[in-house]
């Protein structure tokens, strides 16, 4: 009898369990150069990516890969959340609506 109760327990909580939907990618497009790339991707569960990084100083010392892009996602509150970001010789610098702000000094 106890088996039958954990079993019949288990089942319902299977059954319960939300079902997971297969994420489509909607476009996929990317440009590979010798001095630049970019990217794009959107999905069908509400996610985006966009990038691009091109070579700065080519052939010098200071010889460096500059990158800008954005990416948006569907958290789990509902909400779409966005990034714009810039990657250079000053580091990652991420904006967005959502995100905390240095004090000004």
């Amino acid at each position: 009898m106890k088996f039958l109760i954990v079993f019949v327990a288990l089942f319902a909580l299977a059954v319960a369990a939300p079902a997971t939907q297969e994420t489509q990618v909607l476009r996929s497009e990317s440009d590979v150069g010798v001095d630049h790339y970019s990217y794009g991707l959107e999905t069908s569960d509400g996610t985006s990516k966009q990038e691009q990084g091109e070579l700065k100083n080519v052939g010098t010392e200071n010889e460096a890969i500059a990158v800008k892009g954005s990416f948006s996602f569907v958290a789990g509150d509902g909400q779409t959340y966005t990034v714009n970001y810039i990657a250079d010789e000053n580091g990652f610098q991420p904006q967005g609506a959502h995100l905390p702000v240095a004090p000004v000094a």
